[in-house]
């Protein structure tokens, strides 16, 4: 007899979020796999797994810039419920995987390409052996670009894909845009070594308050304090190096959107102050000329982290993503 997973809106909330963070997420928690592979330049790639859930089927969390699959805590015990398997890793500079620069908060990568080559080798050298009939992702943000990259250079090994809020672009101002990168270039020339952008400063708490991230304050708070009680994983603002390259590999994203042959489902936030969304209608836009199946929807009111935002705003993006990955599944025999 095979026991059907919750329906979709039996997911977290935040009314009893301290509870859920106290209760069966910490002893799902308890019940993670973690490990290290080499990738690009043998740097040290920390992953982490949740198995014996679903031997079919399984989802790669891909997070964004300055996260740790640490902070995705509750986003891994919501979907193991919906009966997957689930596999995410930290990108190299940031979470439990080796920095990259002196400046250990610094944001930096050497090339933005190795974070897609990572990418790869963790699902070639510890997902794949698992024997997973469907492959599922979903990235968030710096995770959304790696993704879409991945997908484009990839097409035949992930069944179903989601992007929340994924970086096609970054909020530039309109007179900044021309010379944000070669400005990058010429700051990253000038510095004896890996160094801040201009404006960007070392991690520090941002208040609540009109913070661009979400309007959960339970779940911004959590994450906050999470940073605090584990403070290597805190990351602060990105290298110039890592402005022009992040930069760069956004306009990959649009001009190889028409390699991905996988199906897509991608989220946007409204109310986004950090992603160029009319970025991401141009990467909707390159999909469809080329006959692909991307989806597109927007969360409306809702603000940068689809998936730490309040319940108003996650759910639905949770019940889309989980609809999404539902119309590809094999039935269970």
């Amino acid at each position: 007899m095979t026991v059907q997973p919750p329906p979709y809106f039996d997911l977290s909330q935040e009314n009893h979020f301290d509870e859920t963070m106290a209760g069966p997420a910490a002893a799902l928690w308890q019940q993670r796999q973690e490990g290290m592979f080499q990738g690009v330049n043998n740097i040290n790639i920390g992953w982490v797994s949740f198995t014996g859930n679903n031997p079919d089927r399984a989802i790669i969390v891909v997070n964004g810039r300055v996260e740790s699959y640490w902070k995705y805590q509750e986003l891994f015990y919501d979907l193991v419920r919906q009966g997957y398997d689930v596999f995410s890793l930290d990108h190299r500079g940031q979470g439990i995987s080796d920095r990259l620069a002196e400046d250990t908060e610094l944001g930096h990568v050497g090339h933005f390409d190795d974070y897609v080559s990572d990418l790869d080798t963790f699902i070639e050298s510890v997902v794949k052996p698992k024997g997973y009939q469907q492959l599922f992702m979903l990235g968030h943000s710096m995770g959304g670009t790696i993704t879409s990259l991945y997908l484009a250079r990839h097409p035949d090994t992930i069944d179903r894909a989601v992007l929340s809020a994924p970086m096609h672009g970054i909020n530039i101002s309109k007179w900044m845009r021309p010379i944000a990168s070669p400005l990058a270039r010429v700051m990253e020339q000038l510095q004896r070594q890996p160094s801040y952008a201009p404006g960007q400063v070392p991690y520090y708490p941002k208040p609540f308050n009109n913070n661009p991230l979400t309007q959960s304050k339970v779940r911004y708070q959590w994450f906050r304090d999470l940073y605090e009680h584990k403070p290597e994983l805190k990351i602060g603002g990105p290298s110039a190096r890592w402005v022009w390259q992040g930069l760069a590999a956004a306009k990959s994203c649009l001009s190889e959107a028409g390699n991905i042959t996988t199906p897509l489902l991608l989220l946007q936030a409204s109310e986004d102050t950090i992603i160029d969304n009319a970025a991401q209608q141009q990467f909707h836009q390159a999909m469809q000329q080329a006959n692909r199946d991307c989806q597109f929807k927007v969360i409306t009111g809702a603000r940068h982290e689809l998936l730490f935002e309040a319940d108003t705003f996650r759910t639905p993006a949770l019940a889309s993503t989980l609809e999404h990955f539902r119309k590809a599944e094999i039935p269970n025999a």
